[in-house]
């Protein structure tokens, strides 16, 4: 994959920022998470951790990193949240769970950010239940950063696993959300958003996409985005737009291949030049172009999906993620608290929805010209 995203501080006076970590979520337990928080707390002098997990696995792996010493503050959750375990479960008996309990101190203000890499449902769920959604938002989505031809190496995509169905009006706050996200995290002014459809003609696709395709097109003035229009799969890593927008069953099939298929190239290219002598040597001249090329497709370098559309900002990390990985959702998490970005996207979104129903007021008013008297 491409290097990272551009950073999300602007110019703000420097205080502490406090990030809540689940530490037991990940399939490679609390080791990986306090691995990662070693490169995250050497890269960032004013975050400090708050981490939730079974003490009696996290505290000695804690004593053994000076670096993190007066950096994390461990709070004890005994319980831990599987890849098993359903979404109903845990919201009726997940209190005591470090997932739970990282949610909570977004909740209570203690922290700006929570970060998971356990189960999708499950966190969503509770962070749902505990954080609530944001005032006009009918579905939240998780958001990702899509390698991709643009100046900043990147796209944004949502939703990538929230919810699997989307209507035309989530389809409009998913653009409206995604819109805010990239202007925050790629810089840009307007961000380009496009519909994710089976083709670019307007005549293609299901009649809830013409629908959506409306609602976007009247809603991009106030919305702070240029619609593109319709984009096929094609365009995912293209130049043609910044964001794109579909519901959460294509968009996590779509995330997966693409991780899938970037693995796949990666051992090829192993493959390839372990085939003989010669390819061996060919592989030591273009050292420097294979690790540049390794860097660009290494998905735990942009690890982190962001629950948009919650009162308070969540980043999932990927389950397998590895000290790279959470690093890199932790580090994702920081540049998120540092600009206050879910006030921002709150505004934003209520924003909208004043602007959608002045326009219905006054497409239900009577009209100039027509002499009609209210007051009959």
């Amino acid at each position: 994959m491409a290097s990272e995203p551009i950073s999300l501080v602007g110019g703000q006076d420097r205080k502490r920022i406090v990030i809540s970590v689940d530490a037991m979520g990940g399939d490679r337990g609390p080791a990986a998470v306090v691995a990662g928080l070693v490169l995250s707390v050497r890269s960032h002098a004013d975050l400090h951790i708050v981490l939730h997990g079974d003490e009696a696995q996290v505290a000695p792996l804690l004593a053994r990193e000076p670096s993190l010493k007066g950096r994390v503050t461990l709070r004890h959750a005994p319980r831990a949240v599987t890849m098993e375990d359903k979404p109903s479960q845990i919201m009726r008996h997940g209190q005591g769970t470090s997932m739970w309990s990282a949610i909570d101190s977004v909740k209570e203000g203690e922290a700006t950010v929570a970060v998971s890499c356990g189960n999708t449902g499950a966190l969503m769920a509770v962070a749902m239940l505990r954080l609530r959604k944001l005032p006009g938002v009918n579905r939240p989505a998780i958001a990702c950063f899509w390698p991709s031809r643009n100046p900043a190496g990147f796209n944004v995509m949502l939703d990538v696993g929230a919810d699997v169905k989307a209507d035309a009006p989530d389809l409009l706050q998913y653009a409206i959300m995604g819109a805010a996200y990239a202007s925050d995290a790629l810089s840009l002014d307007r961000p380009r958003v496009g519909l994710l459809n089976v083709g670019t003609e307007e005549h293609k696709g299901r009649a809830e996409m013409k629908e959506a395709q409306d609602l976007l097109q009247r809603a991009a003035p106030a919305g702070g985005f240029d619609f593109a229009g319709f984009v096929e799969g094609s365009d995912l890593p293209s130049d043609r737009v910044d964001v794109i927008v579909t519901d959460g069953f294509t968009g996590n099939i779509a995330l997966k291949t693409g991780e899938g298929t970037a693995k796949l190239i990666a051992d090829f290219l192993r493959q390839a030049f372990a085939a003989g002598l010669m390819s061996r040597f060919a592989s030591l001249l273009a050292l420097n172009s294979l690790k540049r090329l390794q860097k660009r497709i290494d998905p735990r370098r942009v690890n982190g999906g962001v629950f948009l559309g919650l009162n308070g900002a969540v980043v999932k990390s990927h389950g397998g993620a590895d000290a790279t990985g959470v690093d890199a959702a932790v580090g994702l998490a920081y540049r998120l608290a540092r600009t206050g970005f879910t006030e921002r996207l709150a505004a934003r979104v209520a924003s909208v929805a004043a602007a959608g129903q002045d326009a219905a007021a006054m497409g239900s008013g009577p009209k100039a010209g027509t002499g009609s008297d209210p007051s009959r």
